[in-house]
């Protein structure tokens, strides 16, 4: 994929109902997974809601793992520092244009003050029986949702503050 190409996020309710979608520019790849930028300005919505983003962001794509995370920079402004959606792994189209997964409720979330928690666990249960989640896909979203839980609480990476050069990729971008 090359850098600066434009990117619809797809996050999907189970099995594939509308839920957020935006665009954003593709940044770059890592180990860690596919860097999207969301410049301040930008248009995030879904059925019934929107909002524009009040803060440059960018949002990790992992490769394989369960969760989705959105990072902040240091602007005194930012909503949170960091906010992981429990999914489904994301999969690209053929031309990759676009990126998709199956938002699975829980949240992981590091506020500015840097209080970490998990958001959502009683819509997920009640999503579990009403949408029937299979076993497999209850098991995998609760172990992720453990697993970035500690991430985040430890500061290990992508949650260590080490990601700001995204940031600033996306702010350094010809306008």
């Amino acid at each position: 994929m090359s850098d600066l190409r434009a990117v619809r996020v797809l996050t999907r309710k189970w099995p594939d109902g509308p839920h957020w979608e935006f665009d954003a520019l593709h940044l770059g790849a890592d180990a860690l997974g596919h860097w999207v930028g969301v410049p301040k300005g930008t248009w995030l919505s879904k059925p019934g809601k929107g909002f524009t983003a009040w803060a440059d962001h960018v949002v990790l794509l992992p490769y394989d793992a369960w969760w989705v995370a959105t990072i902040y920079g240091n602007e005194a402004d930012r909503p949170v520092d960091f906010y992981v959606d429990v999914t489904t792994p994301c999969a690209w189209s053929a031309d990759e244009s676009e990126v998709r997964c199956v938002d699975l409720d829980l949240d992981v979330i590091r506020e500015t003050d840097g209080r970490v928690w998990i958001d959502d666990e009683d819509e997920f249960a009640e999503h579990q029986v009403a949408f029937g989640y299979p076993a497999d896909v209850i098991a995998a979203a609760r172990r992720s949702c453990d697993e970035v839980f500690a991430a985040m609480s430890d500061g290990q990476s992508p949650f260590d503050g080490t990601t700001g050069r995204w940031i600033e990729k996306l702010q350094s971008r010809p306008v």
